[in-house]
């Protein structure tokens, strides 16, 4: 079953402001190793109620308006239930319901089949926690 099944958590640091972090480079690095040339699925998780994974361009300020967005459709203010942390911070855990937690993708000759301008993104609105873990799984 190891041949067939891989899994690496990278420690992923996202500071005090909110972002969305590109992982496609550390994605592909996984792959080279765990998939060796096999085709398969990779499947991309956070184990965390505050964050999500989303498939977006980046770089071109689409990275950007995801996070206006986010913030029109969740506002940072005392609407939310949720209240420890951060003024706002209610909101942080509405956020997977909207970016999932997690994504899977096929992986063809060892290779993230992924559009021209699309990249594998960790969506991080939590300013109270700067320290994430992303759970790269490999099947194939």
């Amino acid at each position: 079953m190891s041949d067939a099944f891989t899994t690496r958590v990278l420690r992923v640091t996202t500071g005090s402001r909110e972002t969305v972090h590109d992982l496609t480079h550390d994605c592909e690095a996984f792959l080279r190793e765990a998939a060796a040339g096999r085709d398969g699925l990779l499947n991309i998780f956070v184990p965390h109620a505050t964050a999500g994974v989303a498939i977006l361009e980046t770089g071109a300020g689409s990275d950007d308006d995801l996070l206006a967005a986010l913030h029109t459709l969740l506002p940072a203010d005392d609407r939310w239930q949720h209240r420890h942390g951060s003024p706002g911070h209610g909101r942080d855990h509405v956020l997977p319901a909207l970016v999932p937690p997690h994504a899977t993708l096929p992986v063809v000759a060892g290779s993230l089949e992924l559009g021209t301008w699309q990249s594998v993104c960790l969506v991080d609105t939590n300013v109270d926690n700067p320290e994430r873990q992303v759970r790269l799984s490999f099947l194939g």
